[in-house]
């Protein structure tokens, strides 16, 4: 395993992080519980590959996550990982606040959380909750001994990014960043200058770079597959700290172990190379349909923006599995293609002059096919 220093906490973390969102589960819903059957040996196999860094949440898998990481490294493992886990309380409610950190130690079984967020922090919510108030309740933790490092996942805007990184608040920021959305790379460059560190969430796209494509896997030499070409680009970017991975089987688990017990990335000509592909096929992306809504409303609930965008997640990127999966989705809350009456009322709206009716009766006859 390769490992970097966590900005300026000075810790060295495996540049796999393991997520703990997508931990298998048993049953579905409220209700359902972590499988300690298939995602202890999944941790263990991490622990015993190098990986030191673990990432969890109080809601994930339905709160029964945190339950999961208190058993398995109760005692001497506690002591071999990095522990990062999310306070999503915003308010001046401090007892609330504090019942969710207390809440979070008792179901970790542990005295101290190593990387303490404010979950899903953004510009707003550190101007209105943060500043004035909830900082001083995570330094006053911090002086406890109950948090070591105060951090923030975030998922705001590029621009909200580089306030956030001026205000020197936070000393590691988690956030979403890929080949297929780099937004925030201006940010995360300015955060790296400063000490703050970064890992980075979704470095798979939210499973779309997870999948097979013929398209993506002929951007790299050597990369044979998507995964391991995301992986990659997301540790060559020098600001990264640590790529986070939410892993749900063994098999993700030893094949992100590989990519990130390898030291090569990307040279800076295979970057422009990677750079020039992406931007062809966004450009690609937005001939097809720009996402920009200007469709909407339709009387029928059609979600035509939606139904193009995962449609050329399928004809752009090569990512059809991916695409018929959340074609199933948007079907199954009434708003897909087979909705549509061709009246004709959407076209008009389109500044791209897409023939709407047309294009939707092709989604729907290609996302719904199966194989």
């Amino acid at each position: 395993m390769i490992y970097r220093t966590l900005g300026r906490t000075g810790l060295k973390v495996s540049q796999l992080g393991f997520g703990c969102m997508r931990l298998p589960m048993i049953g579905e819903g409220e209700g359902s519980t972590v499988n300690r059957d298939l995602a202890f040996p999944m941790l263990q196999k991490a622990l015993d590959c190098g990986v030191n860094y673990f990432d969890t949440a109080t809601f994930y898998c339905y709160t029964d996550s945190q339950k999961a990481l208190g058993e398995f490294f109760e005692g001497e493992k506690r002591k071999r990982i990095i522990l990062s886990t999310k306070n999503p309380h915003y308010s001046e409610n401090a007892d609330e606040w504090h019942k969710n950190l207390d809440t979070s130690l008792e179901r970790l079984r542990t005295d101290y959380i190593d990387i303490y967020n404010h979950h899903g922090m953004g510009w707003e919510s550190y101007c209105k909750f943060v500043e004035p108030f909830l900082s001083k309740l995570m330094m006053k933790a911090k002086e406890e001994g109950k948090v070591r490092h105060i951090c923030c996942s975030f998922h705001d805007t590029p621009e909200n990014l580089i306030k956030i990184v001026n205000t020197g608040y936070p000393d590691v920021i988690t956030l979403q960043y890929n080949l297929l959305d780099q937004r925030l790379a201006e940010g995360i460059a300015l955060a790296h200058s400063k000490g703050i560190g970064i890992v980075v969430m979704g470095p798979v796209g939210g499973g779309r770079l997870g999948a097979q494509s013929d398209v993506m896997e002929q951007l790299a030499p050597g990369v044979k597959r998507v995964p391991e070409l995301a992986m990659r680009f997301v540790l060559s970017n020098p600001g990264v700290s640590i790529a986070l991975s939410g892993m749900s089987t063994m098999e993700q688990v030893e094949e992100n172990v590989r990519v990130c017990s390898d030291s090569r990335t990307f040279t800076t000509e295979e970057l422009r190379m990677l750079d020039e592909h992406t931007k062809r096929l966004k450009a690609m992306e937005d001939l097809y349909c720009s996402g920009c809504g200007y469709c909407k409303p339709c009387s029928q609930n059609v979600d035509i923006s939606h139904i193009f965008q995962t449609y050329n997640q399928g004809r752009v990127y090569g990512f059809w599995d991916h695409a018929k999966r959340v074609y199933q989705y948007i079907t199954k809350e009434g708003k897909g293609a087979d909705r549509c009456i061709e009246c004709g009322l959407c076209e008009p709206k389109c500044p791209q002059k897409i023939k709407i009716p047309e294009e939707l009766k092709k989604a729907a006859e290609r996302l719904g096919k199966e194989g």
